[in-house]
This record gives C-alpha cells, structure tokens and sequence, in this order.
C-alpha cells in the first residue's frame, strides 16, 4: 500500500474510535469537520434525527471572494466564525467537536478557535 492509503485508512480508523463516543443531540449537536487539500468544510449535526443543521465551507461564494489570498489556516478560521453565526442565529450555543479523525492541528485547530471566537461552547 502507498503511503496516501496508510495515512487515510489511519485516519479512518481513528474517525471510527471517535465516533463511538462522540455523540450529537438536539441540545448539544455535533460540530464535525472535513478537510481536503484544498477545501475544509463544516456541519453542526443532530445525530438523533439525522440532520444538518448548519453548514458552511471554503466552497462558498463569500468566502471565495474574501480570501485575498490568504492562507488556508486562515480561510478555516474565517469558516468556523461563519458557522458559529450561524449556529447562534439557530439558537445553538453548546456544541460537541469532532475533528474527523484529524489531528487537532493547522487548520482543524484553526477553525475550532474561529467557532470559540464566534462564541460556541465546546
């Protein structure tokens, strides 16, 4: 197997020990996160009822045209405030982290702090 494979099935291997304990409620859903290698995405989660309830990623329009060339910490931060607005105009204040299998480093760091900073409680 490559190394792409070994990483990637690593990550999903730690995605699966994460998942059984992490958990979304209607009170407390789940903030999870995807990363690619150009894009980071994010959805606030109710695991009970199996909805989305808010989303936003580096796909968007605004936040194509925001960039100004920044780097892609950056953008990931700028996406976890967008997303904690969201929430917040939803009503959610108190959410549940799920970094995905990825390590809580650059970017997944990155936009954690942005949902902090935009005033959700972990």
């Amino acid at each position: 197997m490559e190394s792409a494979q070994l990483r990637k099935l690593a990550r999903l291997k730690r995605k699966k020990r994460i998942r059984k304990k992490i958990f979304g409620t209607p009170e407390r859903p789940r903030f999870t996160v995807f990363r690619s290698s150009r894009h980071i995405y994010a959805q606030v989660v109710d695991d009970t009822s199996g909805n989305t309830l808010v989303a936003a990623s580096s796909l968007e329009k605004t936040i194509r045209e925001s960039k100004d060339g920044g780097d892609k910490t950056a953008v990931a931060k700028q996406i976890g405030k967008l997303v904690a607005e969201r929430a917040k105009e939803k009503g959610i204040d108190s959410i549940v982290f799920d970094r995905n299998g990825f390590l809580y480093h650059g970017r997944i760091k990155a936009m954690s702090e942005g949902a902090r900073e935009g005033g959700l409680v972990f």
